[in-house]
């Protein structure tokens, strides 16, 4: 794949993670064996059965209504894609691939977030998802002792303005 097909199948894969909402749609755009890991929290799955039931049931039905993702930096490689960006959302509802076991905490949640992304035989193969799941837990209200070097939303805003003083 030429590295303007790799973008465009990566958009088409988030578009219907996050906009669409569909899980099959989500699939074609995906190997068979393909899988995902969110790092922080070891969720996700490896091949479509498994895929199916993490996409149809932990991700796409328990994403936030106002969940956005705002670019910050992109990579494009031979087989790869590395993108940086910074995900928000209102904790309105359990969201098990991230706060697997938390009960919604009504609460405000801005943290960088990078996905890197390989691809195989014109298609997916692997995500490996990467935030800080300190500063998430810190926004919703879990970790609360000042004396821990952990920040909240503060992270989103540096990286999105370098400028912010910490």
């Amino acid at each position: 794949m030429n590295r303007r097909d790799l973008v465009q199948l990566w958009e088409e894969h988030t578009r219907h993670e996050f906009a669409t909402r569909d899980t099959d749609a989500t699939l074609a755009t995906m190997v068979n064996d393909a899988y995902v890991n969110h790092i922080p929290v070891m969720t996700g799955g490896y091949g479509k059965d498994a895929l199916r039931r993490f996409y149809s049931r932990d991700f796409i039905p328990t994403m936030p209504a106002d969940t956005t993702l705002t670019p910050i930096s992109r990579t494009v490689g031979e087989d790869q894609i590395v993108d940086e960006m910074i995900f928000s959302f209102t904790h309105t509802q359990e969201m098990p691939w991230m706060l697997p076991g938390i009960a919604p905490t009504n609460r405000r949640v801005e943290v960088p977030l990078v996905a890197i992304v390989h691809f195989r035989d014109d298609k997916l193969a692997h995500e490996h998802i990467y935030w800080d799941q300190a500063s998430v837990l810190k926004q919703i209200g879990l970790l609360e002792d000042p004396k821990l070097p952990v920040f909240g939303a503060e992270t989103a805003h540096k990286v999105s303005n370098p400028k912010v003083q910490s």
